[in-house]
C-alpha cells in the first residue's frame, strides 16, 4: 500500500524512500515528462549530472511524482511492522537549484556512518539530494537509517529576529546528529506553549549549550563568542561557516552571562538569525552581525 506524505510541517513538503524496493509509481506524469523535456528534473542544479539522473529513473520506473504548489510529493511503500531505528540527519539549504555546502554535509554523514558504525548507503546521495532539490530556494531534509536514505522537501521560511526562551531540562551530549532528538522536541514544545519562538538548552552544570536546531554566538565587548565543542554539542555547519569568516572564542559560560549581550543562531538551513527577545528581556542589536550575515552564503 503506498503513502503520500503531504502533510505540512513548517511548510509545505515532499518526502520520497530512494532505496529504489520501496518507490512506487505515482500520478504526475505529465509534470515529470515535460521537466525531462526541459533538460530534467534536476535542471538548475548546476550539474548535467542530475538531470540525467532523474530522466532515467523515470524511463525506468515511470512517473513518479506529482507537483502540489512549488513541493514535490512522492509515493512510497511504507514499512509496516519495521522496528524503530535509529537514523543519521541531515537538513540542507537548496539556493537557486543548488546546495552550497552539500560536500560538508555528506563528509559529517560519513563521519557519523564510520564512528557509530552504520552500514553505507548504497546509492549516490549527493545525486539523490541533487534530484529531489529540483529548482529554487528549499529545505532538504536527508534522513539515513540502516543504509536507506529518505529525502523531504519543504519550503524556506522567511525569519525575522526571533524570541527564545531557556529550556527546562538539562542538556545531553549530541555528537552526532541523529533522530534521537527528544529533548529538542521537547523544548521547542515547551517554548512554543509560552509564546516564544525557540529555546536554548544549558548542561546540568549551567553552561549554555545550544538550541534546539541551532548553535549560539553573542558579542562580548570586542570578541564573538560560542560554546565550547567539549560541552557535547553538535558541532553544526552554520557554526563551523561563522568560524571561516571571523575570529570565535569558544567559552564554557553560564546563561546569566548572557544577558545584555547582543545574541545570534545560526545554521545551514536558517544562516543567521538575530534573537530579539532572550528569557524575556530585549536583546540589543550589533551591526557586525549583519555584516557577518551579508557573507554567510558563498556566492
Amino acid at each position: 500500500m503506498a503513502r503520500r506524505d503531504t502533510q505540512p510541517r513548517g511548510g509545505a513538503r515532499g518526502a520520497v524512500r530512494l532505496d529504489p524496493s520501496n518507490v512506487r509509481v505515482g500520478g504526475g506524469g505529465r509534470r515529470f515528462q515535460e521537466d525531462c523535456s526541459r533538460g530534467g528534473v534536476g535542471a538548475g542544479t548546476g550539474t548535467q549530472e542530475a538531470g540525467k539522473y532523474g530522466c532515467e529513473r523515470a524511463a525506468t520506473q515511470g512517473p513518479s511524482s506529482e507537483k502540489v504548489g512549488p513541493n514535490v510529493v512522492f509515493d512510497v511503500m511504507s514499512s509496516v511492522g519495521a522496528p524503530v531505528q535509529i537514523g543519521l540527519i541531515e537538513t540542507m539549504r537548496a539556493r537557486e537549484g543548488r546546495v552550497p555546502w552539500l560536500g560538508r554535509h555528506l563528509a559529517r554523514i560519513k563521519a557519523s556512518l564510520a564512528a557509530l558504525g552504520a552500514p553505507e548507503p548504497r546509492d549516490d546521495l549527493a545525486d539523490l539530494v541533487r534530484f529531489a532539490v529540483g529548482y529554487g530556494d528549499r529545505v532538504v531534509r536527508l534522513q539515513l537509517t540502516d543504509g536507506h536514505a529518505e529525502l523531504a522537501t519543504r519550503d524556506v521560511n522567511a525569519e525575522p529576529a526571533i524570541s527564545v526562551v531557556l529550556a527546562t531540562e538539562a542538556h545531553q551530549p549530541y555528537p552526532h546528529k541523529t533522530t534521537r532528538r527528544e529533548q529538542f522536541g521537547r523544548a521547542l514544545a515547551n517554548a512554543r506553549r509560552v509564546g516564544a519562538n525557540d529555546a536554548l538548552l544549558a548542561t546540568a552544570e549551567g553552561f549554555v549549550a545550544e538550541g534546539t536546531a541551532w548553535n549560539v554566538f553573542w558579542w562580548e565587548n570586542g570578541s564573538l563568542c560560542t560554546p565550547a565543542a567539549d560541552l557535547g554539542i553538535l558541532l553544526g555547519l552554520g557554526r563551523a561557516r561563522i568560524m571561516e569568516l571571523t575570529d570565535v572564542k569558544e567559552a564554557r559560560v553560564p546563561v546569566a552571562a548572557l544577558a545584555g549581550r547582543s545574541l545570534f543562531i545560526t545554521n545551514a538551513v536558517r544562516g543567521i538569525v538575530e534573537v530579539g527577545v532572550f528569557v524575556g528581556a530585549p536583546v540589543p542589536r550589533d551591526s557586525r552581525t549583519a555584516e557577518l550575515a551579508s557573507g554567510f552564503w558563498p556566492s
